[in-house]
């Protein structure tokens, strides 16, 4: 099983995180193999022996785990001593200060996001696909870390995930014009009359507005869909399965 850590925060001791990739599970084709969502029409068996498999390797309880029935919004969602692994909430970011409580966002193609506060030790995780980003949920995030946690943007890190590149994510005129309506044209590209769409732009562009510091984020340079043997790609592969990124306060 790889887990794969970013710099931005793998030097923080008190601190657990990692982006997964397909490999390392039990599951069967064509969710093969560390498949972590249930939605997808995987063996449910297989899903919770993954879970278990990749608690085990970053050595957290499963049963602790807090993750989220995802549905393109820019909901945020603050953890509470209810939420458990098998009642996730309908959201697209999660926070808390909680220790021993791991939160995950899954993923195949959007962008699984990272956060963490070392001064006011809080952590959350964002799920931003093309209509997160477009409501721009990681300012949400900040947001609600600085007026329910004190957390200070300039204390906040950021890692982003591998997700679908700009030169795999070609959408339709339409969407080019309802970024236009959003002042977000500069992240597409026209070839040949097709538009693509560059998702890490928009969000870095959102992120240091937000006023997060340069030197605090990082974003993978890894297209999700170009690297399909390695990462689930919906655009790649439609019926597939979820990798994650995972963060917890130990």
């Amino acid at each position: 099983m790889q887990i794969i850590q970013s710099n931005i925060l793998k030097n923080f001791s008190n601190l657990t995180h990692g982006f997964t990739t397909r490999d390392g599970g039990v599951s069967q084709k064509p969710y093969n193999s560390l498949n972590l969502a249930f939605h997808v029409d995987d063996n449910s068996c297989h899903v919770e022996s993954n879970h278990e498999l990749l608690a085990k390797r970053l050595d957290y309880n499963r049963e602790k785990v807090v993750h989220m029935k995802q549905i393109h919004s820019d909901i945020v969602h603050i953890v509470n001593e209810d939420d458990n692994f098998n009642l996730p909430i309908e959201c697209d970011a999660l926070i808390t200060n909680r220790k021993n409580t791991p939160l995950m966002v899954m993923v195949a193609d959007c962008s699984p996001i990272l956060f963490y506060d070392d001064v006011q030790k809080v952590i959350a995780v964002a799920h931003a696909g093309r209509q997160g980003t477009f409501k721009n949920i990681v300012k949400k995030v900040i947001n609600s870390m600085t007026c329910r946690f004190n957390s200070k943007t300039e204390d906040i890190y950021v890692a982003i995930g591998a997700n679908i590149g700009k030169c795999c994510y070609e959408v339709g005129s339409e969407i080019y014009h309802e970024a236009k309506t959003l002042d977000l044209e500069y992240a597409f590209s026209i070839k040949e009359k097709s538009h693509y769409l560059d998702i890490r732009k928009i969000l870095k562009s959102q992120l240091l507005a937000s006023g997060i510091k340069k030197e605090n984020l990082k974003i993978s340079n890894e297209c999700s869909c170009c690297k399909n043997d390695k990462y689930f790609s919906y655009r790649a592969n439609g019926v597939t399965g979820r990798f994650c990124g995972v963060i917890l306060l130990k």
